[in-house]
Order: structure tokens, then C-alpha cells, then sequence
């Protein structure tokens, strides 16, 4: 029951195949069983089987809210829920309870919706592995699947087993461990730079980040408030549509929101992919960038092109300032947004006290990691006097080239960009700490972050399975507020790979074993 897609669980709670009460537990016993993943950081579960009964007397009535009613979804730990613990995985914010709920959380609840917890996350979402909280690292749910066992644990020492583990990416790690474990069936991640679609392809699953200014960040604590989106993290494509369609629209609390209605929308399968024009940025043959994923990148335009589709070769020129002009636009951000963590008005405070100057400088000692720190002296360097017109001007000025870029290649007749997510598969969480994180976010994210200066929305679809038996995502890039077009050609695009489903072993008994598709033999 829990492995199939929200659309299917839907239909089976409006039928009454089983109960929101039942689904809820069935989740919450699972979280429990999957409790090594460190994917949640607060189960909320007594709120979470009120809100299933609830939900259980809406279906009875016959007074259902939406699709979403009595559908289990996670939270990462960044959004404000209120009542229930918002620690942005940090000692700042430890035992920190929001009086409000953001309003992508309210707008899940208005739909009846039903919260299981808090997920995982880097520390105030800095990282690209969710390696970096203060509750320990998040373990990719493919670490333990029969499809990557068979193919390298089975090789590999017994001792040596537990350190085999993988990475999630990040920073919104725990959603997507959470989605990809089956533990719900949906959640919400943030994206400044790729932190959703990140860890979603690592993950095997879909990681969706709207348009900038399509969903409300009222109640995200922010880190790049030019940049930041909510993103969304399901199973397939149109669970992420439906969420979307639950989320999006102008917010009177949030200014940046668009002042158009939303339109919620079915996708549809196209049926004549000759009207599409697909463009594959040259630029993105960067450096690193694994022989499988080019390989898969290649073959999924041959696909494009074998269904009718035009297939492009196009240049985005500025591309390669875009991770440089990241770092400092983000750091400066992150610089001024971290003032507010003073000791003062909330969060932690340091028992310190012998000046307010001692208290201040020792309260974010203690409530900031090494990352954080690192970041806010960074942003407050590029901010100073003597270097803001040579760093922070001077990045906002590549920004707006780089967001012309995107302008120009759609102008000239492109629907949709497609490029890689990551440059390979996931890797053991003892290689990824071999290096330090500013050093990898800058690999991590350099297919995706340019689609957050340039306020574009961005899709990642699993695609294909690596030679370890690690999923693999492609990203397509489409034009801005045109979620239908870029969703629907998302769609057609996961209906032709079949993407295999997760064989978790040793998690599930025996009567509730994964079943998955076959892989298409085009990607075999």
C-alpha cells in the first residue's frame, strides 16, 4: 500500500480501501523501522494520528477537503510549524516552536493533509549531502536496496558494511530519504541552489523547483532570499503536479509572489513530440561529469529526437561564472539573514554574559557549525566597503547575464532545457567527507543552481539505474511560470525510461516486498 503513487492512494482513501487512520500508522510504523535513515528529525505523531481521525470523519461525512485529505507528507525542518520543533537542524535553533505554520505547511493542512515530522537537513540547509546537522547525516535508503547490494556489498568486507553507507545529497536529504524509503508520499524540501532536485536524484526520485515567485517562502526560514524556493519531492511526476497545484498561487504575507491566479492543472501525455523543441546547453559538458551520466544525457536526446522532437545544441555563455557568482551572492545573503540570530529575541543564548558584545560573539559560536560561520564571514568579507562593488556589484551583474542566457536560448524557439542534475550517481558517505563542503557544493550544484539565479523552474526525473545499481537523474529546465509544459514533457520523459522501483531488503516483511518495473532496455 505505502509504495504506490499519491494519485493511486487517493483513490483508494475516496473508496475506502483503506482508512486515513490505517495509512497514517502503517507510515508511522515504517518511519520506526527505517529510524537507522536519520530522515526525520521530529516524528510528530500524536498530531499526526489526530489529523488522520479527522481526516477518517471528513470521508465518513463525505466532506473531503482535495486529493491531499488524509495523504501522509514530511516537512523539512526549515519551514515553521506551529506547536511542533523548527531546529533547521541547528544548536541555534534547538528547542525552537513556531507559533505559526508556513504557509506552503497551512496550505497542506487546509487540504487535509496529514504531517508525519520534521526532516533531516544540513545545518540551515548549507551542504550538498545533508551530512552537516547537528543530528548526524542522513543515509540514503539505496545504501540498503537489493539492486545496489547485489551489484557492491556483496563483494565488500562484513566489517566494513556499516561504512558502505551512502550519501543522500542535500541539502534536503531527509525528504527525499523520507519519499524514497516510503515512509510518505510526498514532502516538502527548499531549493536555493539544487537542494531539492540534488538529493531527489540521488535518490531515485522526482524533485521539483517552481518558478521563483509561483510558490509562498512566508514561513521558510531563509537563506538566500533571492533565490530560496519550496520545492517538492514525490515518486513520480504528476504527484508532484498535484502538490504543486496545492501550493502555488500569490500569498498577501509573501511580496515576492505573483499577483496572478493559479491555475491548477492535469497533465496530459503528449502525443506529437514533433511540435518540441529540446535544447542540450554545451556548457554543461563540465568537468567531472561521470562517462554514464553523459552517456544516459546523450541517449535520453536521442529519445527526444526519435520521437519526432527537434534536439538542439544551444549555448548559455555565462555558465561558467555561474558557480562563482553563486558563492558570492550566497554568502552575502546568508551574512545578512544570520544577523538575526543574536542570542537576543529567540534561539539559542549563551550563558556568557559579560558584556551583551561577549554573549553575542559567543552565542553564534555556539550555535553555528564550521559551515555556517564560514559562510557568514565570507558574505560579510564581500560586503564590506572596500570590496562590495568588486564582489557582491560586480556578481549581480553576471547574474542578470547569466539569467539572459536562459532569456535568449528560450526566445529562439526552445520549450525545454535538458542536462544532467549531478555529475555521477551517489558516493559513500566516507568519500564524500574526504572533502570539505564548500568545495563540494560548488561541484554538487553546478547543473542546477543556475536555474535559481535565473528564477527558472527545474525538474529532475530518475532515468536509469548506474552500473553499482545507483539511480541516476536528468534535469529539464523550462521557461518561467510554465510548470504545465515543462511537467508534462517531464512526464513523457518517465514513462519512456520506466524507471525501476527501490528493493528495500531487510525493511519490509515479506507480504509487503517492493515490486518495481522492469528497466526499459533503451537504458539497459
Amino acid at each position: 500500500m505505502l509504495r504506490v503513487s499519491l494519485r493511486e492512494i487517493s483513490a483508494a482513501l475516496k473508496e475506502g480501501r483503506v482508512t486515513p487512520t490505517e495509512l497514517c500508522q502503517r507510515c508511522l510504523s515504517f518511519i520506526k523501522a527505517t529510524k537507522f535513515l536519520n530522515a526525520y528529525i521530529t516524528i510528530a505523531e500524536e498530531t499526526a494520528l489526530k489529523q488522520a481521525e479527522e481526516s477518517e470523519e471528513r470521508y465518513r461525512r463525505g466532506q473531503i477537503l482535495g486529493d491531499l485529505d488524509g495523504i501522509p507528507v514530511a516537512v523539512k525542518d526549515n519551514f515553521n510549524t506551529a506547536g511542533i520543533e523548527t531546529t533547521c537542524a541547528s544548536n541555534m535553533l534547538k528547542g525552537y516552536i513556531p507559533p505559526y505554520n508556513a504557509t506552503v505547511v497551512q496550505k497542506l493542512l487546509d487540504q487535509g493533509a496529514v504531517l508525519l515530522g520534521k526532516t533531516n537537513l544540513d545545518e540551515f540547509a548549507m551542504g550538498s549531502g545533508s551530512t552537516d546537522g547537528i543530528f548526524g547525516p542522513v543515509r540514503n535508503p539505496w545504501s540498503y536496496s537489493r539492486q545496489y547490494r547485489d551489484k557492491c556489498v556483496q563483494n565488500s568486507h562484513p566489517e566494513k558494511e556499516d561504512s558502505n553507507w551512502l550519501i543522500t545529497g542535500g541539502s534536503s536529504g531527509g525528504s527525499a530519504a523520507a519519499v524514497s524509503s516510503f515512509t510518505c508520499f510526498a514532502a516538502l524540501g527548499s531549493d536555493t541552489g539544487g537542494s531539492t532536485r540534488n538529493p531527489a536524484a540521488h535518490c531515485g526520485i522526482v524533485g521539483l523547483k517552481p518558478t521563483y515567485g509561483l510558490i509562498s517562502r512566508h514561513g521558510l526560514i531563509p537563506l538566500v532570499n533571492s533565490m530560496d524556493v519550496p520545492g517538492i519531492l514525490t515518486r513520480c511526476v504528476d504527484d508532484a503536479a498535484i502538490v504543486l497545484g496545492v501550493l502555488a498561487g500569490h500569498d498577501p504575507k509573501d511580496s515576492t509572489t505573483v499577483q496572478d491566479p493559479f491555475k491548477s492543472f492535469e497533465l496530459t501525455c503528449f502525443t506529437d513530440a514533433s511540435k518540441l523543441c529540446i535544447g542540450i546547453p554545451k556548457e554543461y559538458h563540465a568537468p567531472g561529469l561521470s562517462s554514464e551520466t553523459l552517456a544516459l544525457w546523450s541517449k535520453a536526446a536521442d529519445l527526444f529526437e526519435n520521437a519526432g522532437a527537434k534536439v538542439i545544441e544551444v549555448s548559455l555563455p555565462h555558465t561558467r561564472y555561474s558557480i562563482v557568482c553563486y558563492h558570492v551572492l550566497c554568502t552575502s545573503e546568508v551574512a545578512s539573514n544570520m544577523a538575526r540570530f543574536d542570542g537576543l529575541e529567540y534561539g539559542h543564548r549563551s550563558s556568557m554574559d559579560k558584556s551583551t558584545e561577549v554573549m553575542y560573539a559567543a552565542t553564534r559560536r555556539e550555535g553555528f557549525n564550521d559551515v555556517v560561520r564560514g559562510r557568514i564571514l565570507s558574505g560579510n568579507y564581500f560586503l564590506l566597503k572596500q570590496n562590495y562593488e568588486n564582489y557582491f556589484i560586480k556578481a549581480q551583474k553576471v547574474r542578470r547575464l547569466i539569467a539572459k542566457d536562459f532569456v535568449n536560448v528560450f526566445h529562439s524557439g526552445i520549450d525545454v532545457l535538458l542536462t544532467p542534475t549531478t555529475l555521477s550517481d551517489t558516493i559513500p558517505y566516507v568519500e564524500f567527507i574526504k572533502e570539505d563542503n564548500r568545495t563540494r557544493s560548488a561541484q554538487d550544484d553546478i547543473f542546477t543552481q543556475a536555474a535559481n539565479m535565473a528564477g527558472l523552474p527545474a525538474i529532475t526525473v530518475p532515468t536509469a539505474l548506474s552500473e553499482k545499481g545507483l539511480p541516476v537523474g536528468l534535469q529539464f529546465i523550462g521557461r518561467a511560470f510554465q510548470e504545465q509544459q515543462l511537467l508534462t514533457v517531464a512526464k513523457w520523459f518517465e514513462k519512456q525510461v520506466k524507471f525501476p522501483m527501490i528493493q528495500l531488503q531487510g525493511i519490509m516483511d515479506h507480504g509487503h516486498t517492493v515490486s518495481h518495473h522492469q528497466k526499459s532496455a533503451f537504458f539497459s
